[in-house]
């Protein structure tokens, strides 16, 4: 049997010191810096392989799913007013690119969790397009049966967990998703999405918390489109940047503002690779939204946003930014066709769920 002093010897043969002086604590094991190294060096070329990436091909997926998402959500606007769908909606048209991005390097075997604005974050993930609008038709054929509403969507074939109502209640959900995933030694993530608004409830931060200790495949995707329902985010946190106050938990924190998609792609590219190594990252996008809060109308006529908070964000439009870009060497021509395809295909889809809606077999939960 080893003394105390012999198996502290042991210790620091097996360990290699990764810090300054004599500080006992910052040694880490062989294997644990081997597997970083390798992961580092991984990173690296992807990342190369991302910024060679950028393309036209590559922008012209991005293009089809936001331009999908904003034409599903602007049909849902139009017809709200017939009083056929019985829920609330939050429509994140506005708010298209990171979810955009985000399914350029996520698989089916990634899952995701999100909150009551979700409708992006679901077809982005591939969900269903006739079982979402059945969902907000109240029919039994939707995601959720019908009596979920526009907060409570889910489709397990694509790995979209869910989404729920209550402000943050799917954080802790998705780190223990995270956590069974490195359990089983998987190799995929869970991407949680939430809002600037989620970040001041508790939850979040023992979430966060937790998932840096345990080291668990999370990625905390954080759309902060600067308002929580009225009231902007100066009034209701601090000075302190949030990215600040995140790093106090882990370096891996990412930042992108005004629709940047070619830097916002490299991050996540970045942030999805450190994830898969058990590296929890937070993201943080900051993003607008057109529509109200809760609802299918504009309602800048309050003037809780200043106007040049507003039209900044409309020069700053992510479906112009990428038709801009894109333009440069595609015909104005492939873009139209590409949406007008997907109004024709969305618009065949919710005539479907419409008319099921409309049928005498249509019985209302």
């Amino acid at each position: 049997m080893r003394t105390s002093s012999q198996r502290q010897e042991y210790i620091f043969k097996k360990h290699r010191k990764i810090g300054k002086g004599n500080d006992k604590s910052t040694y880490l094991p062989q294997s644990k810096i081997r597997r970083n190294n390798a992961c580092r060096q991984e990173r690296k070329q992807r990342i190369q392989e991302i910024c060679s990436m950028i393309d036209i091909p590559e922008l012209l997926k991005t293009y089809r799913i936001a331009c999908y998402i904003r034409i599903v959500e602007e049909l849902v606007a139009k017809n709200y007013s017939d009083n056929l769908m019985r829920c609330p909606i939050h429509l994140s048209i506005g708010q298209e690119m990171v979810p955009s991005m985000l399914a350029l390097e996520l698989s089916e075997k990634d899952l995701a969790v999100s909150s009551h604005r979700s409708h992006a974050h679901y077809l982005a993930k591939g969900g269903s397009l006739e079982r979402f609008f059945d969902e907000l038709f109240g029919l039994d054929t939707g995601c959720s049966k019908g009596r979920g509403g526009s907060m409570h969507l889910i489709d397990k074939s694509v790995g979209f967990i869910g989404s729920t109502a209550i402000v943050g209640n799917t954080i802790p959900i998705g780190v223990g998703l995270g956590e069974s995933m490195k359990l089983d030694r998987l190799r995929d993530i869970v991407v949680i999405y939430l809002g600037d608004g989620a970040t001041e409830e508790g939850v979040f931060w023992e979430s966060f918390n937790y998932a840096v200790v345990r080291e668990l495949p999370c990625l905390f995707m954080i759309e902060d489109n600067n308002y929580s329902v009225y009231t902007g985010i100066k009034h209701r946190q601090s000075d302190i940047a949030l990215s600040s106050k995140l790093k106090g938990y882990t370096k891996n924190i990412f930042t992108s503002k005004d629709h940047d998609f070619e830097e916002f792609r490299i991050k996540v590219a970045e942030a999805i690779l450190l994830c898969r190594a058990n590296e929890p990252c937070a993201l943080i996008a900051e993003t607008f939204r057109y529509r109200e809060h809760c609802g299918p109308n504009y309602d800048d006529e309050l003037n809780y946003r200043p106007s040049c908070h507003v039209s900044h964000w409309e020069d700053h439009d992510i479906l112009a930014m990428l038709e801009s870009k894109i333009r440069k060497v595609a015909p104005k021509e492939e873009l139209l066709t590409i949406k007008n395809n997907i109004k024709v295909s969305v618009s065949n889809i919710f005539l479907k769920s419409k008319n099921k809606r409309l049928s005498p077999m249509y019985t209302n939960h």
